[in-house]
C-alpha cells in the first residue's frame, strides 16, 4: 500500500469519527490491512521458498546431466578399447574393468539422481501453487479494503458489505494455499 493511500485513508477514518455509524467500517479497514499485510507476507515467504527449490532442482538437473555426460565419455572410451588393438593386453583388460565398473555405478544412480530431479520439480510446482493462491487471497483483500474504504466516501453500506465479501473470499483464497498437497 502506499504511502498516500494510508494517509488518504486515514483522512476517512477521522471523517468517520464524526458519524459513529461509520465505525465499524473503519474497524473493517484496519482488519482488513492487517491481513492484506499477513498475507502479503504469506506469499512473499512462498514466492521465496519457490525460488530455493528451483535452485535445488536446477542444481539436481546439473549434477544428473554431469553423470551423463561422463556416462557417454566413458562409453565412448569402452567402445575405443574394443576397436583398437591394444600394446599391453593386461593393461588394456584393467582399464576396461575400471571403466565397466564406473559405467555399472554411474548406470546405478542414474535413475535415483533423476527421480530426485523430479520430486524437486514437483515440489517448485507445489510451491508456485501455494505462492499464485496467496497472490489471489492478497488481491482480493486489497480490493476489499479499497470498496470498504469507498463508504467512507460515499456513505453508502453497499460497498462496505460488498467489501466485507471480498475481503472473505481472499481469506478463503490464501488460506486454500494450505491445501495444496
Amino acid at each position: 500500500m502506499e504511502p498516500n493511500e494510508v494517509h488518504e485513508m486515514h483522512e476517512h477514518a477521522e471523517h468517520a469519527e464524526h458519524n459513529p455509524s461509520l465505525k465499524p467500517v473503519t474497524i473493517t479497514m484496519s482488519i482488513l490491512a492487517v491481513l492484506v499485510a499477513t498475507v502479503t507476507l504469506l506469499g512473499h515467504r512462498a514466492h521465496t521458498h519457490e525460488l530455493l527449490m528451483q535452485a535445488k532442482a536446477n542444481d539436481a538437473w546439473s549434477y544428473y546431466n554431469t553423470k551423463s555426460v561422463r556416462v557417454a565419455a566413458y562409453e565412448v572410451g569402452e567402445n575405443v578399447l574394443d576397436v583398437v588393438a591394444p600394446k599391453d593386453e593386461h593393461v588394456a583388460e584393467a582399464v576396461e574393468a575400471k571403466l565397466k565398473d564406473k559405467l555399472e555405478k554411474w548406470n546405478k544412480d542414474m535413475p535415483e539422481l533423476q527421480k530426485e530431479a523430479k520430486n524437486l520439480d514437483q515440489e517448485v510446482e507445489l510451491e508456485a501453487a501455494k505462492a499464485d493462491r496467496f497472490d489471489l487471497g492478497e488481491v482480493l483483500l486489497e480490493i476489499a479494503l479499497i470498496m470498504t474504504s469507498i463508504t467512507l466516501m460515499t456513505q453508502q453500506r453497499l460497498f462496505w458489505f460488498f467489501g466485507i465479501l471480498l475481503g472473505l473470499a481472499g481469506i478463503l483464497g490464501a488460506a486454500s494455499a494450505y491445501l495444496v498437497h
